[in-house]
């Protein structure tokens, strides 16, 4: 692999990391939001720092032939922990156990860092390996124990990792349970890597020559298994956010019959709201709803159970359900009312009936049902051509 080969994807976290940094500066308490910065910044260092270009600068850097590897091996060993835990905080539960399960898990692995760091610096790797430090180093004292704890700690995560999302998978439903499949497939990813890694190394310690394993089959399944695994993390969110958005358009959308049939009911010299067009369509919602509230205020005067009930029977003898019956009434009161408005154009049934309550429909109402019934219900329309018949 080359060195563009770490660091587009080493980008794309950076990308992803900036959208999250506003959040994280409003939220910094959340530890699920916490948990999802620390994976993306890890996961971006060790694609920086394990590119080919980066190892050797590095040893330049710090004047110290092979520094790189146990510097990547703890960003790998600190990822595996990341994952951990964003995986404990997502799934949730009482807070006070999964903190401690966090927390075992950071210590855990924060004492394999310390382990790492400990053996590379008891051993001795005079040789700078770029490529193949693995199985370059996999019979010499202390580099084997520490090529062999990193490799260990990576597979107990990423085994733990599936586990863990693959039996949640099945006990939820939607983008939640697409996100944590994806996760399952980038984690066989790593396991393949582990194994890549591990038959490789073995192979040295029993006298053979496997080092191709190592060295050009491992790396490609270790990039790939991170980034399946951050689209895993990052599916859900991004997904579950823009269906949520398209179901409040579709909402906002739907309402627009019902929202145009009360605007005769709005009192004149009242400017409406005009909403800018970057406005979020959550707003533009809300906004519609007050609107059609409003108009369901101004039109109570006018509102007549007779035609509510009317509508009612025939939407049931029609076929309708319980709920489109509602719906239909509520609905055929309303086109009522609008027609009654009309003909007041100067507001006497108003003046007449403020000392009394207007009599509107009880209870919650369907909106978008009832904004549906205005548009196609054919009661509805027989009852706006009837009001609207000279008496």
């Amino acid at each position: 692999m080359k060195g563009q080969d770490y660091y587009i994807p080493a980008a794309a976290m950076a990308i992803a990391l900036a959208f999250k940094l506003p959040a994280l500066r409003h939220n910094w308490r959340d530890p699920l939001l916490r948990s999802v910065c620390a994976l993306l910044i890890l996961a971006g260092s060790v694609f920086t720092f394990a590119a080919p270009p980066t190892i050797g600068a590095v040893n330049r850097w710090t004047g110290v032939s092979n520094f790189s590897a146990p510097l990547v091996y703890c960003l790998i060993t600190a990822f595996s922990a990341a994952c951990l835990v964003l995986i404990v905080n997502w799934r949730g539960g009482p807070p006070e156990l999964t903190q401690r399960i966090s927390r075992r898990w950071i210590l855990g692995y924060g004492a394999v860092i310390v382990g790492l760091i400990i053996l590379f610096l008891l051993g001795d790797a005079p040789v700078e390996r770029l490529r193949d430090f693995d199985t370059y180093y996999a019979g010499t004292p202390y580099m084997r124990e520490l090529i062999a704890l990193y490799l260990l700690a990576h597979n107990v995560a990423a085994v733990v990792m599936v586990a863990m999302c693959w039996r949640w998978s099945l006990q939820v439903r939607g983008w939640l349970r697409t996100g944590l499949v994806i996760i399952v497939l980038g984690y066989v990813f790593n396991l393949s890597y582990d194994a890549t890694k591990m038959t490789a190394v073995i192979a040295r310690w029993t006298g053979h020559d496997l080092d191709w394993l190592s060295t050009f089959a491992a790396p490609p399944l270790a990039s790939a298994g991170a980034l399946i695994s951050a689209i895993g993390f990052v599916v859900p969110l991004v997904c579950q956010r823009l269906s949520d958005s398209w179901q409040t358009w579709t909402t906002y959308r739907r309402l627009g019959a019902l929202w145009q049939e009360v605007q005769i009911a709005a009192p004149s010299g009242v400017p409406a709201i005009r909403m800018a067009w970057w406005s979020p369509v959550e707003l533009r919602m809300i906004q519609r709803e007050s609107d059609i509230h409003d108009g369901f205020l101004h039109l109570g005067p006018y509102f007549d159970k007779r035609h509510h009930d009317d509508a009612y029977d025939r939407a049931l003898t029609d076929g309708a359900d319980e709920e489109t019956a509602r719906a239909v009434a509520d609905a055929a009161m309303v086109a009522a009312a609008v027609q009654a408005r009309s003909a007041d154009p100067e507001g006497k049934v108003i003046g007449a009936s403020e000392e009394s309550t207007p009599d509107t429909p009880g209870g919650p109402r369907d909106l978008v049902r009832i904004s549906h019934a205005l548009r196609h219900s054919p009661v509805v329309e027989a009852v706006r051509r009837q009001v609207a018949l000279p008496s």
